[in-house]
């Protein structure tokens, strides 16, 4: 017997909220928003296959709350590279809002990166920010999600 894939968001501002949700519905796949308590998700409780968590406020408590409930071959939709870190630990996959899937072969030195630009900022340093959220972005993040949803176990 095969489970389903869930689906995640770390839907604390996550751009793409309404096209993982949609993708989502047309795979019939169960959908679950996370997100602290600063962020309104009652206008997605209603909808059927989504639940909704709200965390408290706490650092990475958004975080700890998906992968406490991630089994193997689950998706999160994340920005955050140790969130992404920790998923790909639990055998789930990661993709980020603008569809790049997070791998296991580079995730260590994307941490290291994440690590050596906090670093740089905390001693006065400037590092530059993301570029802007685009259209394009938002269309290769529906392909991908829409692969991952669909080939249980990875793309």
């Amino acid at each position: 017997m095969s489970m389903k894939t869930s689906l995640y968001i770390d839907a604390d501002a996550c751009p793409v909220t309404r096209d993982a949700l949609t993708v989502a519905r047309r795979h019939k796949a169960p959908a679950v928003l996370v997100a602290n308590a600063t962020q309104n998700l009652s206008r997605y409780a209603d909808r059927p296959g989504v639940e909704c968590v709200q965390v408290s406020g706490g650092r990475d408590a958004a975080d700890f709350a998906i992968v406490e409930r991630l089994v193997a071959g689950d998706v999160v939709v994340t920005g955050d590279i140790g969130l992404a870190a920790m998923v790909l630990g639990k055998g789930a996959r990661a993709i980020s809002p603008r569809g790049r899937v997070f791998s296991a072969a580079t995730i260590d030195m994307e941490l290291a990166v994440r690590h050596a630009e906090q670093r740089h900022r905390r001693a006065g340093g400037r590092t530059r920010g993301p570029s802007p959220f685009e259209d394009e972005d938002r269309e290769r993040f529906v392909a991908v999600l829409e692969r991952h949803l669909c080939e249980p176990g990875g793309a």
